[in-house]
């Protein structure tokens, strides 16, 4: 199916010209003479492309590329202007235009930028189709990911998931072990029966002999009912111990002997409770290592870790930064009722930058604060976490600060490539003269 590019202009001869050129090279080019033609149209069957004049009876060209960016659609647009507007012109690539043509246009441009504006449309709607295809089509709702390592940790849950085999998860904190827990359980037999989960950390012996054991009535101070445990209250389903390297090694040999027994004893009972239940553990530790030094019991880890799942960190996948930045955008968009639509693309090159420590629950939680706070329809720099505006140009991993030198060439670099290469734009935006942006260019060797 053809790219569908609308041109709204007034001008009715430069609109007839643009239509033909545009149709011969494949297109599906239609014209508008003013703006809220174009919107009603667009308001029924989406475009791909717009190449829109600034100066339109009615509604103006900036008016229309608000309302554009409104409607949260993959449409890139590209402004016309005369040779008086480059100041309104930089004000609507702010504003979320593609790029823009100064009159009079000469077709080698137009068709340039309209291809370079349609390629990143249909990477814009490959992301997507590719974010609905991993978390609706692969039943991992919750998961989000394109990158190679993430492919293999789904693939490995798509096969391992109907074998009720235990499964051992290990990553950092932040890196999902709960959602990859849930996954196997939902794409399972037992998907309709119990998921339990239990963290093992911060709690007495006890306590976790009671929470996932259960009780007999008068079967300590203070046991004045029977109490069914977690482990028994998962029957038929599926049973997660999180953070199970925090378990203590005498809860380790109790669980040791539910695994290999298949029944259970509740503290102070005496008649043994058959258990059907899968166990997935994770862990944020090296239970190997643990094992070497004797704080992990080593036939429990072997009986755990019949199949091993680990987790990379975020800043080992940086390129599913943005399909997450934007599920997450997307998610509290959607329950702060907030109207933000799209990240800048400067803001998301701050937090591909990142080392993100705190992993993929990091990036929800910048995210999730920075919806809260932002009244716009786009997130720039400027709503970004300080402390992360602060590493614009810093390292994110312990290395040096970068020069002053480094940091002009970097930003030049930067604009250079937002303006898609234009000296005039460029100069513009640094606020310095073109003279003083071709000696830089010259200096840093950017011609």
């Amino acid at each position: 199916m053809p790219s569908r590019i609308a041109i709204v202009d007034d001008e009715a001869t430069a609109r007839k010209r643009l239509c033909e050129a545009l149709s011969r090279d494949g297109y599906e080019a239609r014209g508008f003479p003013d703006a809220e033609s174009f919107l009603d149209a667009a308001s029924e069957a989406s475009f791909d492309g717009v190449l829109l004049d600034l100066r339109l009876p009615g509604m103006d060209g900036l008016q229309a590329l608000k309302r554009i960016k409104a409607m949260g659609t993959e449409t890139e647009v590209i402004m016309i202007t005369g040779f008086g507007d480059l100041e309104t012109a930089i004000t609507a690539i702010k504003l979320g235009a593609f790029h823009y043509l100064q009159k009079p246009l000469k077709l080698a441009e137009v068709r340039s930028l309209v291809r370079a504006a349609l390629g990143k449309v249909g990477m814009a709607r490959e992301n997507r189709l590719l974010r609905q295809a991993l978390r609706v089509e692969s039943g991992l709702e919750s998961m989000v990911g394109a990158s190679s390592a993430m492919r293999e940790v789904f693939e490995l849950i798509r096969r391992i998931a109907p074998v009720s085999c235990n499964v051992l998860i290990q990553g950092a904190s932040g890196t999902g072990k709960a959602l990859v827990a849930r996954a196997l359980h939902r794409l399972s037999p037992r998907r309709e029966r119990a998921f339990v989960s239990f963290n093992c950390g911060g709690f007495t012996e006890e306590l976790i002999a009671s929470e996932l054991f259960g009780h007999e009535k008068g079967a300590f101070t203070g046991a004045v009912a029977t109490r069914i445990g977690l482990l028994e209250s998962g029957g038929g389903g599926t049973v997660f111990l999180d953070e199970i390297g925090e378990m203590p090694l005498t809860m380790q040999v109790n669980l040791l002997h539910v695994i290999q027994e298949r029944r259970i004893l509740r503290v102070g009972g005496t008649k043994p409770i058959d258990l059907d239940i899968r166990i997935i553990a994770a862990t944020n530790r090296d239970l190997k290592l643990e094992v070497d030094k004797g704080l992990f019991r080593e036939d429990l880890y072997y009986r755990l870790n019949v199949v091993n799942i680990v987790l990379p960190r975020l800043s080992e996948r940086k390129e599913d930064i943005p399909l997450l930045a934007r599920h997450f955008l997307d998610k509290y968009s959607l329950l702060f009722h907030k109207t933000v639509r799209d990240i800048d693309p400067q803001a998301m090159q701050l937090l591909m930058n990142y080392g993100f420590p705190g992993n993929v629950r990091e990036l929800e939680n910048i995210i999730e604060r920075t919806v809260a706070l932002c009244d716009a329809k786009t997130i720039t720099v400027a709503d970004l976490p300080r402390d992360l505006q602060q590493m614009d140009f810093a390292s994110v991993e312990g290395e040096r600060l970068a020069t002053l030198e480094e940091i002009e060439r970097r930003h030049i670099t930067r604009v250079l490539d937002r303006t898609g290469g234009s000296k005039g734009l460029t100069a513009q935006i640094l606020g310095i003269p073109r003279t003083t942006l071709w000696r830089k260019l010259k200096y840093f060797k950017l011609e």
